[in-house]
């Protein structure tokens, strides 16, 4: 007998309150991190401070991959699907990557000149302030580097899984216009290359499909799904700015 799976239902509920609570403990140690930047010796603090965030970015992106092949596990187990599978869990991003991340959110807190025209008014703010703003993109960017190594988890086990045919997107309520729009588009097949495309501070998660099963848009992304063909459909190279006013004047 087949089953159904939806954006919305209990796994994929489960497995974004694992996501988010290692988000919570993420941003907690991210912020007793902060004290290793010492505003007086920025040229040797921000570099210490880069690799204990790189320490940091490794131990909860193995608790992401982790959860999300137990997360599989179950879905697998739902789907009353036959074979073993093992869930191959995903490294975590190379260092190269981690430091590139860091050194693009924390670019605005070194000293400029503010008479220089390519100095933004971001740079010419006060220190604290240039500090915090830069606190706030680095928890962003290495938010979306843990989960990222929880979707992609997934996303290899889909691949390699014989009994799997695709995933889907599963995004929240309060999910961005973006992350909305996407996550209309239901299952992607598994040989899909394009991808699962997410910003820093996003929270979506990736729902496999196996045989069998019949994906199903929850109530809400259905309702995306009729604001983005009837007020942003029609309207190429505009369409998500249009989708976006429509779920602020209708969603």
């Amino acid at each position: 007998m087949a089953t159904s799976v939806s954006d919305d239902g209990a796994g994929a509920n489960r497995q974004r309150r694992a996501q988010r609570g290692l988000t919570v403990l993420l941003s907690r140690d991210m912020r007793k991190l902060r004290r290793l930047i010492i505003p007086s010796r920025m040229q040797a603090t921000v570099p210490e401070w880069i690799e204990a965030v790189r320490d940091l970015v490794g131990e909860y992106g193995n608790a992401s991959a982790a959860a999300a092949a137990d997360f599989y596990d179950a879905e697998r187990v739902a789907a009353q699907v036959t074979g073993r599978f093992t869930v191959p869990l995903l490294d975590p991003p190379p260092d190269e990557r981690v430091e590139a991340s860091l050194r693009w959110a924390t670019k605005d807190i070194w000293p400029r000149d503010p008479e220089d025209p390519k100095t933004t008014e971001a740079q010419r703010a006060p220190l604290e302030v240039r500090l915090e703003a830069a606190e706030k993109k680095a928890e962003a960017v290495v938010q979306k580097l843990v989960t990222d190594q929880g979707r992609g988890t997934v996303q290899a086990a889909v691949r390699q899984d014989r009994m799997a045919v695709g995933y889907a997107r599963a995004a929240a309520l309060g999910a961005c216009a973006f992350c909305r729009l996407l996550a209309t588009r239901g299952m992607t097949y598994k040989r899909d290359t394009a991808g699962f495309r997410a910003h820093d501070g996003c929270n979506c998660g990736v729902i496999p499909v196996f045989k069998g099963q019949r994906f199903e848009l929850s109530a809400h992304a259905q309702e995306w799904d009729r604001l983005y063909r009837e007020y942003a459909a029609p309207f190429p190279g505009d369409q998500l700015r249009r989708f976006r006013r429509a779920i602020a004047e209708h969603g």
